[in-house]
Formats: C-alpha cells, sequence, structure tokens
C-alpha cells in the first residue's frame, strides 16, 4: 500500500525537470531575446540559392526553443517576399512542431500516462485518435498560445506524429500568411499587404476563440460521460448486500 506514492515520485520528479527547462529556455528566448535574429537573417542570406531550405532547418530548430515564431516568420517575409516567404515559413512551422512533439514525447509520455493511471490514459487515447487532428489545427487558430509549449504538451500526450504535422499544416496556413506578409510589408513598404494581413490575423483571432470554447465544451462533455453518474451511484448505496434493491425506498 505505501509503495505507491514511491513508484510515482520519479515521475513526477521528471515532469517536473522538464517542465522548468521548458520555462528556463521560455524566458531566455521568448521574453529576453537572447538570439539576435539579424544574426539569422545574416547566417540565411549567405547560404545564397540554399536560403530558403537553410530557413526552413534554422527556424524549426529556433521555434522549437521558443524564438517567437511571428518574429521568424516576419523575417522570412523580409528575406523571400510574401509568396515564397509563406511556403518557407509554413514548412518552419510544421518542422517546429515535429521537433516539440518528439522531443516532448521522448521526455514526458511515460511519465504522463504513468499519473495519469490507466483508465485516464485509455480515455485520453481514445479521444486523440478521435479528435487529436482538429485539436492541433484548433490549437494554432488560438491567439496568444505559443505553437511550440503546445506541440511539447501534445507529444506528451502522445498525439501522434503524422496528426502533428498534418494539423500544423492546416492550422497554420492564416498566422503564417500573416506574419509574413507583415514583414515583407516592411521591407515593400506596402501599406494594402500589412492592412491585408491585419485584417487575416482579426478573423483567425474570432475564428480561434470560437474553435477554443467549442473544444472545451467538447471535452467536458466527454469526461462527463466518463464519469459514473451520481443517480447511479446513488442506487447503488440503496441495495442491499444481495444485489436486491432494499425494499423501503
Amino acid at each position: 500500500m505505501t509503495s505507491a506514492p514511491a513508484s510515482r515520485r520519479p515521475h513526477v520528479v521528471r515532469l517536473a525537470v522538464f517542465v522548468v527547462f521548458l520555462l528556463v529556455m521560455f524566458y531566455l528566448l521568448a521574453i529576453r531575446h537572447v538570439v539576435n535574429i539579424e544574426d539569422v537573417r545574416r547566417t540565411v542570406s549567405a547560404t545564397g540559392p540554399a536560403a530558403p531550405l537553410t530557413y526552413v532547418v534554422l527556424s524549426a530548430i529556433l521555434g522549437a526553443i521558443f524564438v517567437p515564431g511571428p518574429i521568424l516568420a516576419a523575417s522570412s517575409g523580409l528575406l523571400f517576399g510574401p509568396v515564397l516567404g509563406v511556403f518557407v515559413t509554413l514548412g518552419a512551422t510544421v518542422g517546429t512542431a515535429v521537433v516539440a512533439s518528439l522531443l516532448g514525447r521522448r521526455a514526458g509520455r511515460d511519465s504522463a500516462r504513468a499519473l495519469l493511471g490507466a483508465s485516464r490514459a485509455e480515455r485520453i487515447d481514445a479521444l486523440i485518435q478521435r479528435h487529436g487532428l482538429w485539436a492541433v489545427v484548433g490549437q494554432r487558430f488560438v491567439p496568444g498560445l505559443s505553437d511550440a509549449l503546445a506541440s511539447y504538451a501534445f507529444g506528451a500526450f502522445g498525439v501522434p506524429l503524422w496528426q502533428m504535422a498534418v494539423g500544423a499544416t492546416i492550422g497554420s496556413v492564416p498566422r503564417a500568411f500573416v506574419y509574413t506578409a507583415l514583414g515583407a510589408s516592411i521591407g515593400d513598404k506596402s501599406p494594402v499587404l500589412a492592412d491585408v494581413a491585419i485584417g487575416v490575423w482579426c478573423v483567425t483571432a474570432v475564428a480561434g476563440a470560437f474553435a477554443a470554447h467549442t473544444g472545451f465544451r467538447r471535452w467536458r462533455g466527454h469526461e462527463s460521460v466518463g464519469s459514473p453518474r451520481l443517480e447511479d451511484q446513488a442506487g447503488h448505496e440503496g441495495d442491499d448486500a444481495d444485489g436486491h434493491a432494499d425494499p423501503q425506498r
């Protein structure tokens, strides 16, 4: 009886270390901006014709360690323009999702399942099987939520890589256009392009808020279906030891 808490401790410690590491990286790269984005642009430009591919690989890694995606996407617009830049940004975004998901799965999935317990883990697996792809798509529409952090969480909960890749591709198109177009509008000094990008961002933010609200309600619905009903519990309490209902009820 006393061995259960001790067996959970390594999983708690492992997840705590992983979370602290992510928070430190988020603070250094997303808040303190220790990576100089000008140096990144110079490095990419120096590769010549291979610059788009260089950007995809480098930006995917930087995004996974919490260099802000909007800054990277704007740099793509400055370097490659609004058309090629969108595709390059999208490739880097999907790369970040896959890298972060793989790291999250490797570092946290076993511990997360151990702490959740077998029944809850199986219920989450069933939900992921049915709705994991659209959960990834919907998360991409939610404003203010770090895609890298979400990808780590999706990986820790066991979302398959194909769902991460396809979901990130579908869900990232609007924001990839918005931030890349804003960066390109700065380079081209095009107010029309900036206005279009801002309009798309507003529509995406409204759609994201609606998707988050709907997803939360569906999740609560699945949780209530998976939990025992109060009236069933009351009925069991009224039964006698032989399994027959109490005649006084």
